[in-house]
């Protein structure tokens, strides 16, 4: 069932695999050219030996797509917060170490939108547990293990707080010492948009596919020194302002809106929120921070202190509780049940679809290095979600969307990911506004063309 392509890429592979002389490749292919289905043909063909193979990710999300796939922070007890000395936190004699030294190959997907500091800790991690001599490092990386990355560099890179171009590049996996290391493997083949397609259809999701290429290298609008502005074809423009599509998404934003049209009671949950118990906190600290002002605190991947939901209202999980079963950040859910300690609800997204489950109030504790103080919220992980940002999509494979851009993108790869999660040409509709507020066909891309000068 593989391509020519493929097959190429699967024996090269296992030959590295079989050959236990260990080996980095990074397998570089568009969303549809079949990452997916090569890394479960690989798990197959290992497992089938009774061998092991760590399929991980760089998001829950893409992590559900794998064979007991897991995100690569839990599976290697990365750090949140990584700088150029960080480890992961496995001990020479932990059952982590144990199955490290027992994979025959480890799979990361989705590896370009991760900070490279944390490809750097797990291979200092695995030499230091695997005893490899320092002397030896320049040599053997990630303790001789086969292992191999996969990603488009045309998505976004890893998200570095306040960073700016030269500091995005600098922080991706191209710009690790690990890279020289790579082997580069390609697929170019799009299986996604052809399957099931007549001949005759062939030919325009071709053009359609070369486009969102050349969109995603920054080959569109002319010039392009890290922006430009390009037009996006007709067919894939809402411009009229009475289409129902565009009278719907100028709810989007003020979500209350669209929450008061579902039927029912609304139901008000407030977080219980209080500094962390091993915090060194005193009389001062204490008033200081007191509850009302932790309350008050809207922080990124954080629920909001007041949550208000009715029966029937899509939500969005904001932490991997159970990724075996598809409870992941960023799985959508509808709401079925509101009871005082748990909500029932449904899966929306992903290959658990139709799956009943309780969602329970947890404990979270923000990792943003920018809060002085360590506080804890009691809280469902859940968001209203009429609508995702980009970046949340990136990973996830839609049959349909609908892009609205109030506001240009402002980083490398946000608009090529946000075009190509759809199978079809049909699926993608945009709705674009100028400064003075009015439906357009032209927008900015950004594109920071020197991440491709290593491929």
């Amino acid at each position: 069932m593989l391509t020519d392509e493929q097959r190429s890429v699967f024996e090269e592979i296992m030959a590295a695999v079989n050959g236990d002389n260990g080996g980095i490749f990074f397998l570089y292919g568009y969303g549809g050219t079949g990452k997916t289905f090569l890394w479960k043909t690989l798990s197959a063909a290992i497992r089938s030996k009774g061998q092991i193979v760590l399929n991980v990710a760089s998001s829950g999300i893409a992590s559900l797509l794998l064979d007991g796939g897991r995100t690569a922070h839990s599976r290697f007890h990365i750090p949140l917060n990584l700088t150029e000395d960080s480890v992961c936190n496995i001990k020479p004699e932990s059952d982590v170490s144990k199955l490290l030294h027992e994979t025959k190959l480890i799979i990361w997907d989705e590896a370009p939108m991760v900070h490279k500091h944390a490809f750097e800790a797990l291979d200092r991690t695995m030499n230091d547990v695997f005893n490899i001599d320092p002397s030896l490092n320049s040599d053997i990386r990630f303790g001789g293990k086969v292992i191999v990355f996969g990603g488009d560099f045309r998505q976004i890179l890893p998200v570095v707080p306040n960073g700016g171009r030269q500091e995005i590049v600098n922080a991706s996996l191209c710009s690790s010492y690990l890279w020289s290391k790579c082997k580069l493997l390609r697929l170019t083949r799009n299986m996604r948009l052809t399957v099931g397609r007549s001949t005759a259809d062939i030919e325009e999701i071709n053009s359609f596919a070369k486009w969102l290429l050349d969109l995603g290298e920054g080959n569109v609008g002319g010039p392009n020194d890290g922006e430009a502005t390009i037009q996006i074809p007709q067919d894939l423009m809402i411009t009229d302002e009475s289409d129902p599509i565009a009278s719907l998404i100028d709810f989007v934003y003020p979500s209350i809106l669209l929450l008061s049209m579902f039927p029912g009671e609304e139901r008000e949950y407030l977080s219980s929120d209080s500094l962390c118990p091993t915090e060194d906190v005193n009389a001062t600290q204490q008033r200081i921070y007191s509850p009302d002002v932790l309350n008050g605190l809207k922080i990124f991947g954080l629920p909001n202190h007041r949550l208000v939901l009715k029966v029937g209202v899509p939500v969005m999980l904001l932490r991997n509780i159970d990724q075996r079963n598809g409870l992941c950040n960023g799985t959508r859910l509808q709401v079925k049940k509101l009871y005082n300690r748990v909500i029932e609800a449904e899966i929306i997204s992903g290959a658990n679809i139709g799956t009943s489950t309780y969602i329970p109030r947890i404990n979270l504790i923000p990792s943003d290095k920018k809060i002085p103080f360590a506080f804890q919220r009691r809280q469902f992980p859940l968001s209203v979600c009429f609508a995702m940002t980009i970046n949340k999509s990136q990973g996830q494979s839609l049959s349909r969307v609908g892009l609205y851009l109030k506001q240009s993108v402002f980083s490398h790869g946000q608009l090529y990911v946000a075009l190509s999660r759809v199978k079809t040409r049909d699926g993608v509709k945009l709705l674009i506004l100028d400064n003075n507020g009015k439906p357009t066909d032209k927008t900015s891309n950004v594109v920071y063309k020197e991440i491709f000068n290593e491929l």
